[in-house]
């Protein structure tokens, strides 16, 4: 006889749960989930995003990473197609339309699809958010540098954000992004990656300068984010509790930052 499924989490128990956290009205929340972990709620994926809007309130802010599934892009060298040729067979990145690349879980791409939620024009360092603080914290956001200085990140830590996590892996924290640009390490591997986008007026190829922020900014014996994480959680920095399912964590953003530059600069040299 197989077990009965769980009991979906009600919309009142996850607004409950994330007060239990600290999450209050006002807020500006960088969202990163597991679904699974989470389990079933009340509404779905819908249920979860509309507690989360109702816990932070007309006056708060919700934020993701968003990225973009796209059907072509080139690292490092630039293509030695035209532009017409290779319109000709892929489609070019339009950020109005664009779906959130199925790596950053499918949270994000419901985030996305939700009424009232605004996106940044950028394929790799690209931003979704919801609610008061939206405009500001997306508006001029760079192509270049993207997680750096005038980054959507950036106006989070200035903003006073927090970071919830609801279960999701400890390698996932896409401020500590921003932690990589303020550390001050003698060198750091940047990259360039070439996208075909559409801006309103046909298809053109563009290319973004960043730090390496797919491999690191120096070679490390492991995932330095993960193990930046663990050192931050362990030093009993942060709130824990549960959301749904998922065993998450409040973090405050600049606070993790900081503690990002000055474990990068110990550790990454």
């Amino acid at each position: 006889m197989n077990p009965a499924p769980p009991c979906p989490t009600s919309r009142a128990a996850l607004r409950a749960q994330l007060f239990a956290l600290g999450v209050r009205a006002g807020d500006a929340l960088m969202l990163h989930a597991s679904l699974r972990r989470i389990g079933p709620v009340e509404g779905g994926v819908a249920g979860l995003l509309e507690a989360l809007q109702e816990a932070v309130g007309p006056e708060g802010t919700l934020v993701m990473l968003l990225c973009a599934e796209l059907d072509w892009y080139a690292v490092e060298t630039p293509p030695e197609e035209t532009v017409a040729s290779l319109a000709a067979r892929v489609k070019p990145f339009d950020a109005r339309t664009a779906r959130a690349m199925c790596d950053v879980g499918y949270l994000a791409e419901a985030f996305r699809q939700r009424p009232g939620v605004r996106v940044t024009n950028h394929p790799d360092g690209r931003f979704g958010a919801w609610g008061a603080g939206a405009e500001a914290l997306l508006r001029d956001d760079p192509w270049h540098d993207y997680y750096g200085p005038g980054s959507v990140l950036e106006r989070l830590v200035h903003a006073r954000g927090k970071v919830l996590r609801m279960g999701a892996d400890t390698n996932t924290v896409t401020l500590l992004h921003h932690a990589e640009y303020l550390c001050a390490l003698p060198t750091k591997r940047r990259r360039t990656i070439y996208f075909l986008v559409d801006e309103g007026e046909g298809p053109v190829i563009r290319g973004a300068s960043s730090l390496d922020n797919e491999h690191g900014i120096v070679d490390y014996p492991g995932d330095y984010f993960a193990e930046l994480l663990e050192a931050y959680v362990a030093k009993g920095h942060g709130a824990r509790g549960q959301v749904g399912g998922a065993a998450s964590e409040l973090l405050d953003a600049a606070h993790l930052v900081d503690f990002g530059v000055r474990w990068m600069d110990a550790k990454l040299r």
